[in-house]
């Protein structure tokens, strides 16, 4: 049997190496055929396969190309010069692999395209550039953001960039740019209106306006997808900023129950090892409990409205309303019977022997509110988002 392993062994590499360079001319892919046959030349520039395909692939690929760049030049949309830029990546990509292959040089003189790619992209950014001027003439954050998209476009196609594209770009992005006010949380809560404590205000209406103008401006300062600056409604006053949009913060709704008091007994049973017979073999016996819990539990909520309004239209830019909970228990318990027989969790029940401590409504108003303030500083960074 051993004698005939060297012989399955070279049919199965004969028939790998036979599947990997034949069928060039069969493929859908004709631009993935041809690097193949040109990468079997490298290695084994007799290929037969390899030898006729190239010559046949490169003429083909040749011929569709020129006719598609041929028919996106009649055309009159920009988008019409990514596509003609990238049958000359195709064209100048098969080129180059024919030139630094020496087996199928001698098989094929490739038309070099390069200064045909430039002029390409030359004309790409100079259409690119000339359409977007025509946006940055005009106000409006929408023109101002076609003006910045446009150039950028106009400023990606030639190393070094073209002409003025990146100060056009900076130029536009300072016309879209928003003054954004963040005014204090309007409390129209139950607390507020019956006058519930007041320890807690300086967290929301202070603190919460505050953080929302520190996170919300160095966000936008890192990040020119968000061309806003943001200010509290002091500033804007003490600084008399002209603002172009506000933010309105209502607190609508929060409701803080009574804890609710439930009990309830349940019973345990576990065997245990108690030893060993005289065989060897473990003993056990079953151990039974009764455990009773007390259980304190509530849960509280609390809702927000946001409302993003353009001041300059004006107009309504936004309008959400955001609702978070917060859920409090803490169990005590005792038992009866034997201790073995209880679960860790009755354990924990019984340990508690702190006391009925619920935490202070502070407490819960802030556990509220950070809930709260991720979702709104990420609805308002949406909003300015463009």
């Amino acid at each position: 049997m051993k004698r005939f392993l060297p012989f399955i062994l070279l049919i199965t590499l004969l028939f790998t190496a036979c599947k990997s360079s034949k069928n060039y001319l069969e493929r859908t892919d004709e631009d993935r055929a041809l690097q193949d046959a040109v990468k079997r030349l490298g290695k084994n520039a007799g290929d037969e396969d390899a030898v006729t395909a190239v010559p046949i692939l490169y003429k083909s690929i040749s011929a569709n190309r020129l006719a598609r760049i041929k028919s996106y030049q009649s055309g009159v949309d920009l988008g019409r010069w990514d596509k003609i830029i990238s049958e000359y990546y195709q064209l100048q990509s098969a080129y180059t692999s024919i030139i630094n292959t020496t087996g199928a040089f001698k098989l094929v003189t490739p038309e070099n395209y390069s200064t045909q790619l430039l002029e390409a992209k030359q004309h790409a950014s100079e259409n690119y550039y000339d359409y977007a001027q025509s946006f940055l003439q005009k106000t409006g954050r929408d023109n101002a953001k076609r003006a910045y998209s446009n150039f950028k476009k106009a400023n990606g196609y030639l190393d070094g960039g073209y002409k003025d594209a990146q100060a056009k770009m900076n130029e536009a992005y300072e016309n879209a740019i928003v003054d954004v006010m963040i005014n204090p949380v309007q409390d129209n809560s139950f607390f507020n209106n019956n006058g519930w404590g007041n320890s807690w205000n300086s967290y929301s209406n202070d603190y919460f306006q505050r953080a929302l103008v520190r996170d919300l401006d160095n966000n936008s300062s890192n990040n020119r997808n968000y061309a806003a600056r943001f200010y509290s409604d002091w500033e804007v006053r003490n600084k008399n900023i002209a603002v172009d949009w506000e933010v309105n913060l209502f607190l609508r709704n929060m409701d803080i129950p009574q804890p609710t008091r439930y009990n309830s007994r349940q019973n345990r049973s576990k065997k245990i090892e108690t030893g060993k017979d005289t065989s060897g073999r473990p003993v056990y016996q079953t151990v039974t409990a009764t455990v009773n819990i007390t259980r304190y539990s509530f849960t509280a909520y609390a809702a927000m409205d946001v409302q993003v309004k353009d001041l300059v239209t004006p107009k309504n830019i936004s309008s959400r309303n955001f609702r978070e909970d917060y859920r409090w228990q803490e169990e005590r318990g005792t038992y009866s019977g034997d201790s073995r027989a209880l679960t860790n969790s009755d354990w924990e029940a019984v340990n508690n022997n702190r006391g009925y401590q619920e935490p202070r409504r502070e407490q819960v108003v802030e556990e509220l509110y950070k809930k709260l303030y991720s979702q709104i500083l990420n609805h308002i960074r949406y909003t300015v988002e463009w």
